[in-house]
């Protein structure tokens, strides 16, 4: 007798999920590629079993409305929970969001409270922006000697801005003696690097030759090269600096920023 239709045997047991570290890099690499929400379609049960890299990963989205609509509200969510695992990049997104007040209330304490988890982890981004913060003078007292310490870990990571601050600490005499000699050293790690505050700031040293000779060309082609890049600094220096040029000189500073590359410019 045929028995059709009939299937003799165990059913096969559902194939188990791949590892989450697979997972976070199939997601992470849907991500780079842009197809957020693919990504998220990995992330989120990873997230809500608990995954920091996941939780982050979905609150990236959320905060930015990469592959779902945009909710700050719960995206700082899912950073909070990431960031109370102890993931570095969790707390320093969840840090800006406190600095910017987006969602969450804006708290400059609570800003800086995560900015120095994840400092104390080895972020150089957040040592940077630590170091930023407790320079600040905005509504509080500067601790420039904390500023400085987290500024010099973050440098030494190469992160430019904090090389240039380490510049500004020591020409202006903040919470160290005054030294033009190392505060030019660390504008031309700065500006070497491409940041257009330390750019500036080796410009108008060559501006008034403190620190380094006198050079009103090279002055200028800093100071271009860090307006191009942003630098509200610049624009404090290039009219003065502008007004001391004669037109050929003032031809030979753009073609010089136009043409060299920062170490070059800088030497």
């Amino acid at each position: 007798m045929k028995l059709l239709g009939l299937k003799f045997g165990r059913d096969k047991a559902p194939a188990a999920p791949p590892p989450a570290d697979t997972q976070l890099r199939e997601a992470g690499a849907f991500f780079a590629a842009e197809e957020y929400e693919a990504a998220i379609a990995i992330w989120l049960p990873l997230a809500q079993g608990g995954n920091a890299e996941a939780q982050h990963g979905v609150a990236l989205c959320l905060m930015q409305g990469l592959g779902t609509p945009a909710d700050q509200q719960a995206g700082a969510k899912w950073l909070l929970a990431a960031a109370v695992e102890g993931h570095a990049q969790a707390q320093r997104n969840l840090a800006e969001a406190y600095l910017k007040g987006e969602g969450v209330p804006q708290s400059d304490v609570d800003a800086e409270l995560w900015y120095r988890r994840a400092a104390e982890q080895g972020d150089a981004a957040a040592q940077d922006m630590l170091s930023w913060l407790l320079a600040n003078e905005d509504g509080r007292t500067p601790d420039y000697a904390e500023s400085l310490k987290w500024a010099r870990a973050a440098a030494e990571q190469g992160v430019a801005a904090s090389m240039t601050r380490i510049g500004l600490f020591h020409h202006n005499a903040l919470g160290v003696a005054r030294d033009s000699d190392v505060a030019i050293t660390w504008w031309r790690k700065a500006a070497a690097l491409g940041d257009p505050d330390g750019q500036a700031m080796l410009g108008a040293a060559h501006h008034i030759g403190q620190g380094v000779p006198q050079d009103r060309v090279k002055a200028y082609a800093w100071l271009m090269r860090a307006r191009w890049g942003g630098s509200k600094l610049a624009e404090r220096f290039l009219s003065p600096v502008y007004a001391t040029l004669s037109p050929d000189e003032i031809e030979a500073g753009k073609d010089l920023a136009r043409r060299l590359p920062e170490a070059e410019v800088g030497s």
